[in-house]
């Protein structure tokens, strides 16, 4: 595996400044972009392509345009889509597998590493209980392949983890995805990729790969980033994932 895609095209409603001049990508600690963390670490592990699926203020991704490795392809539909449409809207530059990944991630390295050595086709990282606030638990069948998932736990028979929004997706699953999609066309333009995976889970064996301690937030809050700020990043100095 060598391509990489990064969805990208969010509003960041829910954050009262930080995200209104500049995407929630561009939210920095230690004097880093969340993109550039992002890039650095599939960089690492010997990712050679990125695909950016941008929206809002995208011409900040699109500045990151300067060589052959990286794309940006807009969604100009992003304020009234969810982010599954976001990762459909590539399906005609999207050839391999590939690694999926939200923007607004501050994550160990780990996460990629674990995810590279799996040796399973189609593979979703879970964590323990994080307290964070606006978790998305999963559930689990009896092989810990993907059955639901859902932000409030009570619609789950059982919670096996968080999902972290760090996924390994084969080309199988995903033009399965994308066949699912040209027959749901109002649904699929308004669902979350997460979720849209749910819907092909009873065809293809999605495993949840679950690190227990891993250190990792979604900053897509004003909260989350005083969280990010206090106690997340603090660790990963602490644990020397810090480049």
């Amino acid at each position: 595996m060598n391509l990489a895609v990064i969805l990208a095209a969010g509003l960041g409603s829910r954050m009262n400044s930080i995200s209104r001049r500049k995407p929630k990508g561009f939210i920095e600690l230690g004097g880093k972009p969340l993109i550039e963390r992002s890039m650095d670490s599939l960089k690492s592990i010997g990712i050679s392509k990125i695909f950016i699926g941008t929206g809002y203020l995208s011409e900040h991704y699109e500045a990151y345009q300067d060589n052959s490795s990286l794309f940006c392809h807009k969604n100009t539909f992003f304020s009234a889509s969810g982010s599954f449409f976001t990762l459909y809207n590539m399906r005609k530059y999207i050839d391999q597998d590939f690694f999926l990944l939200e923007s607004d991630l501050l994550y160990e390295r780990r996460a990629l590493s674990v995810l590279k050595n799996n040796k399973k086709k189609d593979v979703i990282l879970a964590s323990g209980r994080t307290g964070a606030g606006d978790e998305v638990f999963i559930e689990v069948n009896m092989n810990n392949c993907l059955i639901d998932l859902s932000k409030n736990p009570k619609e789950l028979s059982s919670v096996t983890g968080e999902l972290v929004g760090v996924s390994k997706i084969s080309l199988e699953s995903f033009q399965m995805l994308c066949e699912w999609a040209d027959q749901n066309k109002d649904e699929s333009m308004h669902i979350d990729y997460e979720k849209a995976l749910t819907k092909i889970a009873d065809k293809r064996n999605i495993y949840i790969e679950k690190i227990e301690d891993l250190i990792w937030i979604e900053i897509d809050t004003d909260e989350s980033y005083r969280r990010a700020v206090d106690f997340v990043y603090p660790r990963l100095l602490e644990n020397k994932d810090e480049s």
